[in-house]
């Protein structure tokens, strides 16, 4: 069986299929995912540099490249948290790293993960982009188990130019996501 990857597999497959179901003519108009956002939130971590910078470099040698720290815009008493304070971890990948991250995350991130029964159909949003949470950053390859001081989730949002729930459903599903099964 030929392996494809998955930007060869959105020109063969899914752009045609797209035509047919939606009747594009225009090809500017069909939908194509635009980037892929890995976050953290920090949480209460905000103190201890030590695995901060520990998830600074997890993310690093999962995407490829530096995450940006982002800020608190305005304080809030009751979370303890003050303006300009790091609260999270971001990165958007964008072309090949974003293709090549969808490859691990279909072929290698979902199988190794513990009971995984599919992503909810409601993680598609009502624009078509999907939005999901893996709760252990250790079920990436670059992440060695054993070296791992403490286990983490981190969110991944992927969005596209699709106009509503139905185009990114099927966009997602032919792509080859395991989303579940309508109920």
């Amino acid at each position: 069986m030929k392996i494809v990857n998955s930007k060869t597999k959105y020109k063969e497959v899914v752009v045609p299929k797209l035509k047919e179901v939606f009747g594009y003519t225009n090809p500017m108009a069909i939908p194509v995912i635009k980037k892929a956002v890995i976050n953290i939130g920090i949480g209460k971590l905000g103190k201890e540099k030590e695995k901060i910078n520990e998830m600074v470099a997890v993310v690093r040698s999962i995407t490829g490249q530096r995450p940006l720290m982002t800020k608190a815009k305005k304080s809030i008493s009751g979370f303890k948290v003050r303006e300009g304070a790091e609260v999270g971890i971001k990165t958007t990948l964008r072309g090949k790293r974003m293709w090549d991250f969808i490859d691990r995350l279909n072929n290698v991130v979902y199988p190794r993960t513990r009971d995984f029964q599919g992503i909810k159909v409601s993680s598609v949003s009502n624009d078509g982009d999907l939005n999901l949470g893996i709760k252990e950053h250790i079920v990436f390859p670059e992440i060695s188990a054993e070296d791992a001081k403490f286990i983490f989730s981190l969110q991944v949002n992927i969005s596209t130019t699709a106009k509503d729930k139905e185009q990114g459903d099927l966009l997602f599903r032919t792509l080859g996501f395991p989303l579940q099964d309508k109920k």
